[in-house]
C-alpha cells in the first residue's frame, strides 16, 4: 500500500507539501497540488485510513461545481438543488470553478479523499478523459452540461430546439439577415449552434462570418457585440442578435440605447435562459426559457437515488433526464 512518502517521491516535493494539499491548505500553489492529486492518482493513495473504509465514509455533502455564481443562472439552479437537498439531510458545497481546469481537479479530489458524498457538474472544464477516473470514488451527475459519449447521469435540455425557435421565430419576424452569439467550447454551445444554422438552412439563408461571435458569457460581453455591430457597413450588417445568454442580450440593449438604437425598431434581439432580467429590461427581453430550478431539482432527485443505489451495494444506473424548453416571446423582438 502507498504512504505519503511515495506520494511526496513521485511528486518530486517534501512531505510537508503532500500533508498541506492533502489537509487543503491554502498556501500551496495550484500546481503543486495537482502534482500530488496525480500521484495519489496514479498510486492510488487514500490518506488517514484504509480504500475500504473511505468508500463506506459518509458526509451527507453534495459538491456542486460552478463556473461562476455572478451569472443569475446559476444562482437559480443552486436553488432549486438545495431545495430537494435540504429535504433530504444533505448540505450543498458549491465551488466555483471560474472555469479553470486546475480549480476544479482541485475540487474533484475531495470526492477521492471522501470529504463529500457525490458531484454535480454544471459546467465541464476538463477533458472527460481527465474527469471519468473520479467516478471510481462516487457518483456524478452533469446538469445542464452534457456529453453524448459518456457514461455518467445527466440532466438536460434540448439545446438544439432551444436555439431553432429562436432563430425561427427572428425568420418569421421577416429577418434575414440574423448574428449569433454562441460558444462552440462545449456540446452544449455546438447544440445551440446545430438549431440556429438548421433553421436559417431551412429558409435559404447563411450565417455570415463577420456575424459570428463566439465565447460570449457577460453584459460587456454583449456592449463589445453591439460596438461591433456598429462598426460594420450599415448596408451589410445584422437586424437581429440571437444570443446564448440573457445577460450579453441585456449588453446588447444597454449598449444599443447609450448609441440611440431603438429595440426591436433598429436590431432585434433573443435572449438564452429567462432570467429574472429578461422581464425588467425595457423593453421586455424575448427569450428562450429553461426551466432552470426544476433543472436543479430533477438533478438532485438523480443523485439522491445514486447515493442510495450505492448505500444498497447497487451499480450506479445511468439516467438521462431531459426537460421542456420554449420561446417566451416578449418586446425585444
Amino acid at each position: 500500500m502507498a504512504t505519503i512518502e511515495d506520494v511526496a517521491k513521485l511528486a518530486g516535493l517534501s512531505r510537508s507539501t503532500v500533508s498541506r494539499v492533502i489537509n487543503n491548505h491554502p498556501y500551496v500553489t495550484e500546481k503543486k497540488r495537482q502534482l500530488v492529486y496525480d500521484a495519489m492518482r496514479q498510486l492510488e493513495y487514500h490518506p488517514n485510513s484504509s480504500a475500504q473504509r473511505l468508500r463506506t465514509q459518509k458526509t451527507n455533502t453534495i459538491a456542486v461545481l460552478v463556473p461562476r455564481l455572478t451569472n443569475p443562472f446559476f444562482p437559480l439552479l443552486v436553488e432549486g438543488l438545495e431545495e430537494v437537498a435540504v429535504e433530504n439531510g444533505f448540505q450543498l458545497l458549491i465551488c466555483q470553478t471560474q472555469a479553470n481546469e486546475e480549480k476544479e481537479l482541485s475540487f474533484l479530489h475531495m470526492l477521492t479523499t471522501k470529504q463529500v458524498d457525490g458531484l454535480i457538474f454544471t459546467s465541464i472544464e476538463n477533458e472527460w478523459s481527465t474527469v471519468e477516473p473520479y467516478m471510481q470514488s462516487g457518483p456524478m451527475v452533469l446538469c445542464n452540461e452534457y456529453r453524448s459519449d459518456v457514461n455518467v447521469s445527466i440532466v438536460r435540455l434540448d439545446q438544439v430546439k432551444g436555439s431553432y425557435l429562436g432563430a425561427q421565430y427572428l425568420i418569421d419576424k421577416g429577418h434575414q439577415a440574423i448574428a449569433y452569439c454562441g460558444a462552440t467550447t462545449s456540446e452544449l454551445g455546438r447544440d445551440r449552434e446545430k438549431g440556429f444554422i438548421q433553421a436559417l438552412a431551412e429558409a435559404g439563408l447563411s450565417l455570415k462570418k463577420e456575424w459570428y461571435f463566439d465565447n460570449l458569457y457577460s453584459i460587456d460581453c454583449g456592449k463589445r457585440v453591439l460596438r461591433n455591430i456598429l462598426e460594420m457597413d450599415p448596408n451589410d450588417r445584422p437586424t437581429a442578435v440571437f444570443t446564448g445568454s440573457d445577460e450579453v442580450a441585456a449588453g446588447i440593449m444597454k449598449e444599443a440605447r447609450q448609441k440611440g438604437l431603438s429595440i426591436p425598431k433598429d436590431l432585434a434581439v433573443i435572449g438564452f435562459d429567462d432570467q429574472p432580467i429578461a422581464e425588467l429590461l425595457e423593453p421586455s427581453l424575448t427569450t428562450i426559457r429553461q426551466p432552470t430550478k426544476d433543472m436543479g431539482r430533477q438533478t438532485m432527485e438523480v443523485m439522491l437515488s445514486m447515493l442510495t443505489n450505492e448505500q444498497k451495494k447497487h451499480p450506479y444506473e445511468r439516467k438521462v433526464v431531459e426537460l421542456p424548453i420554449e420561446l417566451i416571446k416578449r418586446e425585444s423582438v
